[in-house]
């Protein structure tokens, strides 16, 4: 999205709510090669909902990352979310890139509610609109205060912020590089974090709609925590699916149950929305990702609300895991938090 310089390769970072994630890949033939992959957790309230409260542990969990695994490339992709970037899908009366480009700064002020001088632009072409003349173009703002507080955490920690990208579409191009989805399917990704969710409907190879909504995995650890009467940790266990002492089953799946029924709320106002604005048509599949996307129930309750098919997306279905330098099984148990630093590891190829 923001290029800030070039490279050659690239470590997509995922600062996250909850944790600092890494992957590096390398290119291999036709495919992908881990090369590393980690992550450092964080102290409650260290990021929230996407801003960075203490740049001095992010910094440090970042440097910690990179000193355990070895990583000597220092150029970083990190992605951004919430309610400091817009993205919108406009159409623009333009015949070539020079008239596109020379557009861009007055359809912004049209869509954007943000100060122009605030905000750092991008925007991604999609072709001739469908109806009627004009391109359709993906447009993008972020603040800049927003960038900044990405940009000089990185700093801080010694690396070279290279490419600022949204989260949302982080996890698209993850999805894209590892699933062959027809052309005429309308998909819906879910990716759902510690404090927010990013909502991506697409069809084909593009990105129709973006929506980022504040509720994420935070919300059943603070239920369970609150209904329960457990320490911040204990409920962190009891969502994640280990046992606590004295507290059953039966006493912790309704609790699970009522978050799940307020994020299938957003979803489904999401979907409304989307319908109304943009495509009559329906969602036919979704696919989830993100830490909270292994929640006990959260997958069984999406299937039978919106009767459709839902799978947990894999970042790492089509990457080369070599077993020796790997515990293919903690890959496979941390893959979906994982879909954001592989999208942005999937920068170094574009």
């Amino acid at each position: 999205m923001f290029g800030l310089g070039k490279a050659k390769s690239l470590v997509g970072l995922d600062i996250g709510s909850s944790a600092v994630k890494m992957v590096e890949l390398r290119k291999k033939g036709d495919s992908y090669e881990l090369m590393n992959l980690g992550i450092e957790a964080l102290g409650q309230d260290t990021v929230v909902d996407g801003a960075i409260m203490d740049a001095l542990s992010v910094s440090s969990a970042i440097e910690k990352i990179f000193t355990d695994n070895r990583i000597k490339c220092k150029n970083v992709a990190t992605s951004v979310s919430g309610h400091s970037v817009i993205v919108k899908r406009i159409t623009v009366s333009a015949a070539t890139d020079e008239e596109l480009y020379n557009s861009i700064p007055y359809e912004a002020q049209q869509h954007i509610p943000f100060d122009m001088t605030d905000v750092n632009l991008s925007y991604q072409a999609l072709g001739a609109a469908p109806a009627g003349t004009g391109t359709d173009v993906m447009l993008v703002a972020v603040k800049r205060e927003k960038i900044l507080n990405h940009t000089n955490v990185l700093s801080q920690a010694g690396k070279i912020p290279t490419v600022v990208d949204y989260d949302g579409f982080a996890v698209f191009n993850a999805f894209e590089a590892n699933y062959d989805i027809p052309s005429d399917q309308m998909a819906a990704l879910l990716n759902i974090g510690a404090s927010i969710m990013n909502i991506v409907i697409s069809r084909g190879g593009n990105p129709l709609f973006t929506r980022d909504v504040s509720v994420g995995g935070n919300q059943y650890t603070d239920t369970l925590q609150k209904e329960l009467d457990l320490s911040f940790d204990d409920a962190e266990k009891l969502k994640q699916g280990f046992e606590v002492p004295n507290v059953t089953q039966e006493q912790k799946l309704p609790h699970l149950r009522s978050v799940t029924e307020i994020l299938m709320l957003e979803i489904q106002k999401t979907f409304d929305f989307f319908r109304q604005t943009t495509s009559t048509e329906n969602i036919q599949h979704i696919y989830i990702s993100g830490g909270t996307a292994k929640t006990e129930g959260l997958v069984d309750q999406l299937k039978a609300e919106f009767n459709i098919p839902v799978d947990v997306i894999n970042p790492f279905q089509r990457t080369l895991v070599d077993p020796k330098k790997f515990d293919v099984g903690y890959v496979d148990e941390v893959a979906p938090r994982m879909s954001v630093a592989v999208g942005l590891a999937l920068r170094s190829f574009d």
